[in-house]
């Protein structure tokens, strides 16, 4: 019963999974620089830790949607990455450097082997039994538990890269609401979806300027309806309707007619679910920042 519920509650992660992993890959690196840009940024230990901290609860929820939106995973466990930076610090940085984003070696921030790395088993092995053909040696000494240490401690310099929602922007209302405006309505299009009189009246009074920017950067997917899917069979055929279940072996859904069906996935069946957010993801890469700036500033005039 276990893993059938899982599945259920997951189908639209694990549909999307491969669009996620393409984002996670190419954001890794950029992340940290695109985000400086935004004016002065500070660590979030700055602020007090705790449940009772209103700042650090709201920076929390800005971290948690940036991670979903670019599908880095799970919230890397902060002892395990601890004691595996220890680790890592006497065994890897001399060629990784101290940070794992290179040195002699290769930055591992951008490694396949750690995005795809999920408990530690790709990094384990890779570690344990090196890769003597590009020079890397061999760890057989280091112990499972270390090995998982040492992954924990990567994933967590990944997240600490890719996402910005980890930082606080001091002052991020810097751009031309004016100019926001007119990119509102015009090349970003946003008003295509989106109304000023309708889902966005009054955004500000809800909203500080932060929240405002990391909501459209990052947005969190409507969970008003299942998503559509249309499953294409190898001969050309397809069925389209409302996803009910989708996972490693079967996907099922409801016709327009209302009719149930459960499909094997064997090879040649495509599966195509709906992405809710595609055009923000598209968007993620073709933003300015003077048009982030412009319409954060135009977005905090909806008061």
């Amino acid at each position: 019963m276990g893993p059938a519920r899982e599945n259920r509650n997951t189908h639209q992660q694990r549909a999307t999974l491969r669009t996620r992993r393409t984002y996670r890959r190419r954001h890794s690196g950029l992340a940290l620089t695109l985000f400086l840009t935004i004016t002065c940024i500070a660590r979030s230990q700055d602020q007090p830790a705790g449940p009772t901290n209103p700042a650090a609860q709201q920076e929390d929820s800005r971290a948690i949607r940036t991670r979903e939106f670019l599908g880095l995973g799970r919230i890397p466990d902060a002892r395990m990455a601890a004691e595996g930076s220890k680790i890592f610090a006497s065994t890897c940085a001399f060629c990784h450097g101290a940070d794992a984003r290179g040195a002699s070696g290769p930055d591992l921030l951008r490694s396949s082997v750690i995005l795809d790395d999920n408990q530690g088993e790709l990094v384990s092995a890779t570690v344990r039994n090196g890769r003597p053909a590009k020079g890397m040696p061999a760890f057989p000494s280091l112990t499972e538990e270390q090995l998982r240490d040492i992954a924990e401690y990567l994933h967590l310099q990944v997240e600490l890269s890719a996402n910005r929602g980890t930082y606080k922007p001091l002052n991020i209302v810097t751009g031309d609401a004016k100019a926001g405006e007119v990119y509102f309505n015009g090349p970003g299009q946003c008003n295509t979806c989106h109304s000023v009189t309708g889902d966005l009246a009054h955004i500000s009074s809800k909203m500080n300027p932060p929240e405002l920017q990391q909501t459209f950067l990052y947005p969190v997917a409507p969970q008003r309806s299942a998503p559509g899917v249309t499953v294409i069979f190898a001969d050309g055929r397809k069925i389209t309707g409302t996803l009910k279940h989708f996972d490693d072996f079967y996907v099922s859904l409801d016709d327009a007619a209302g009719d149930y069906h459960s499909i094997p996935l064997q090879k040649g069946v495509e599966v195509q679910v709906e992405d809710k957010l595609h055009f923000h993801r598209q968007m993620l890469d073709k933003y300015t920042n003077h048009q982030m700036h412009d319409l954060t500033a135009y977005l905090v005039t909806l008061k």
